[in-house]
Formats: C-alpha cells, structure tokens, sequence
C-alpha cells in the first residue's frame, strides 16, 4: 500500500474514531475485486460506502498529467510561483492544517463555513459521514496515481513544502490527482447537502482546501483541479449506495436537532479561515 495512504487512513483509528470504525466494518459494502492500482485495505482500517470494484477509474477518467514542456505545466508552474510568496503567512499556517486529515482534527475543517461544531461528540453522525466518505474519495484518486507517479513540486525543485514530516512519505507517493483536494472537494459537495443554506461559504472553504496543497507545495494546480473531478464522481457513486443515503439523511437530522439547540461555530474556530479570503491568498 501507498505509504502516504496508510498515513492518512492510520488517522481514522486514532482515538475519536473508535466507535465509528466498528461500525465501518459492519456496515460497509461487502468488498469486491480492487481495480488495479488501487490498494486493499486492511482489516483494521476502517472501510467506507462503495466496494472497491465500484470506485470511480481515476486511470480511465483523467487525462494523463501536462508533460513539461506544455502551456498547461506552465500554468502549473506559475501557480507555484504565485503561491511561494505566501510562505509563513496565514495563509500558509492554513495549508499546514488542511494537510492533516487525521481525524478528529479533519472534522473541523468545515465548522465555520457550517456555522456549527463539528464533532464526535456534538455530531457523530455526520462525524462518521465524514470520515466513511473520505476512504472512497480518496481511493477514488489511486489508479492515476499508482500509474503516473506524477513527481510532486517540492522535489522537482528540490525546495520544501510546509509538512516537512511528511515528505518521506511524498516522495514515494504520486502527485496527481490530488487525494487532498478530492477530499476536501468531496465534503464541500456532501456538506452542501446537509447545509444547503450555507452552501456558498462550504463551497468556497472546500475549493481553498485544495489550493492549500499548492501553497503546502505538495501539488501542482493540475493535481488539484484533477482532485476535485474524482470528488464529483465519487460523491455521485455514493449517491447509489443506500447506506450513504441513510446515513446522509441522519446526518441532517442531527444537524437540524443541533440548530435547534442553538448551536453555532465560535470566532475561535473561524479565526484560521479568514485566510483563505484574503487577497491575494
């Protein structure tokens, strides 16, 4: 498997997921025959809605990444450029916390364009939602990934990215798509659906995750908009699954009850965010 991969998946059983983890294994899709490329998980991670066989073909649907000498790697590479000059800023500070997708801190990701605390403990069943939808959509990038083994920024440059800890893992692991950014993409779609009222704010807070990997100097642009098409198409497969849809309709059940209660996202927690409107971010 991926060493990045493992990485990420090892955060779903980190203390605050527990319960929910047993409950993947019961509750998920009996597995199929993986796609090539796309690697088992095993047992003791947690599964999510859509059989292995039936993830969306990130080989199949993407076209290869910009070879060097395109206009689209030139796109690419004035991305990087125009985001070197956020380095130690907010905006940076940001990226190095969209690129922690352990759980419980991944679940806090959207409580200020929700307007509500997400959580284990104040909203398990969207908590879950979650962290279930996050296994399929990232999976859903590892076809192209396994194949391309697309050559990340930060070392084609020879530069650093801002999670030094985890360039090891990196630079073993294939730039394009972007799982972060089918990630982040993927809540922002599920979570318009539980809050559709704040729909723009989610919206825009899933589309700056992404840009948080190019800021992070992890991903080309081209990785990250390749991201957030794997997300449609994982999140539309999901969609077929009835345990997805009874899960997405707890959800807002549970969110309408925490609304009732009063429950709302502090300036604390919306502090960070800020970032990501700025000018020039």
């Amino acid at each position: 498997m991926p060493s990045r991969l493992s990485f990420v998946l090892a955060g779903l059983v980190a203390v605050g997921l527990t319960a929910p983890v047993q409950s993947f294994a019961q509750s998920a899709v009996e597995p199929g025959t993986p796609q090539s490329g796309i690697p088992s998980l095993p047992s003791d991670m947690p599964h999510g809605y859509l059989d292995p066989a039936g993830l969306p073909d990130s080989l199949a649907i993407l076209r290869p990444p910009p070879p060097l000498d395109s206009s689209a790697f030139a796109d690419d590479e004035a991305a990087r450029e125009a985001a070197s000059k956020l380095r130690d800023t907010a905006r940076w500070s940001l990226a190095v916390s969209d690129a922690d997708l352990h759980f419980p801190h991944a679940a806090e990701t959207f409580s200020c364009a929700a307007n509500l605390p997400i959580s284990n403990e104040r909203t398990p069943k969207l908590y879950t939602l979650l962290a279930k939808s996050l296994v399929d959509v990232g999976l859903s990038t590892y076809r192209a990934k396994t194949h391309y083994q697309r050559v990340r920024p930060f070392v084609l440059h020879n530069a650093t990215s801002c999670t030094p800890g985890d360039e090891d893992a990196l630079r073993r692991d294939g730039s394009y798509p972007s799982g972060h950014s089918a990630a982040g993409w993927g809540w922002a779609l599920i979570l318009t659906e539980v809050f559709p009222d704040r729909a723009d704010a989610i919206l825009k807070r899933g589309w700056a995750f992404g840009e948080s990997r190019i800021v992070c100097n992890v991903h080309w642009k081209s990785d990250v908009d390749a991201g957030r098409i794997m997300a449609g198409a994982a999140v539309a497969r999901l969609h077929a699954v009835p345990a997805f849809d009874a899960d997405l309709k707890a959800a807002k059940a549970e969110i309408a009850v925490a609304r009732a209660e009063g429950a709302m996202a502090t300036a604390e927690t919306c502090a960070g965010d800020e970032a990501s409107s700025r000018p020039g971010r």
